[in-house]
């Protein structure tokens, strides 16, 4: 018999009892409304910025932990590399979902959206505001692809950093920023009795928009 530790064999009774404001002050547009609740996660949590980003493609979905690097009226952005597992994805099927995880502040933002590619000059800019040994890490790094060990890994990395030993290193082509524009942004709070508040904003057209303009945007409350 497997011996299970107890810690799984009681999923079933763990429980934390959420209790926090509710959302009837919600904010005008879903702009605003990230900004407030990412600045007070910013305020409370070590890396607010953490968030799951799903993707998919004929053998189905596939999620994973990002770091948020930018946001704006446009959306949502995060850097990897175009032949990683995502990147196949999104080239495939260009929607992905995303996902912050705010747990101890009992709260979730989910978010739908179109993804597309920033620009270069865009990429360039956040790739030259990395420590260096990322940098040198995005180029030594086939991302997603099976390797022998860590070892291989490694030396792979010594030689590009030897290799770049007093020089610049610049964006590999294969290595960049996704914008991910919503069409859908749910803000989720965590209430006692599993009654959470949910409020969502909802593009009017169905495409991407603007999420500083509230003119484009419908909100609704949903049921827990």
């Amino acid at each position: 018999m497997i011996d299970i530790p107890d810690s799984l064999a009681e999923l079933a009774q763990q429980r934390i009892e959420y209790g926090a404001d509710d959302l009837d002050h919600l904010e005008k547009t879903p702009f605003e409304q990230f900004a407030a609740w990412y600045d007070y996660a910013h305020d409370h949590l070590r890396e607010p910025n953490a968030m799951v980003v799903a993707t998919a493609d004929d053998t189905g979905p596939t999620a994973r932990l990002v770091l948020l690097k930018s946001f704006d009226e446009r959306g949502f952005v995060f850097y990897t590399h175009y032949t990683s597992a995502k990147g196949a994805q999104l080239a495939q099927s260009p929607r992905a979902s995303l996902v912050f995880p705010w747990h101890e502040l009992s709260r979730q933002v989910r978010v739908r959206a179109v993804v597309e590619k920033v620009s270069p000059e865009e990429s360039d800019a956040y790739f030259a505001q990395r420590p260096r040994g990322s940098q040198i890490g995005a180029v030594a790094s086939h991302q997603s692809q099976p390797v022998r060990s860590r070892s291989v890994l490694e030396k792979r990395y010594q030689d590009v950093e030897a290799e770049l030993a007093g020089r610049p290193v610049e964006r590999p082509d294969t290595w960049g920023g996704y914008l991910l524009r919503p069409f859908e942004v749910e803000f989720w709070q965590g209430m006692e009795n599993r009654m959470h508040d949910r409020c969502v904003f909802t593009s009017r057209s169905g495409a991407p928009a603007d999420l500083a303009d509230a003119s484009q945007w419908s909100v609704a409350r949903l049921e827990p």
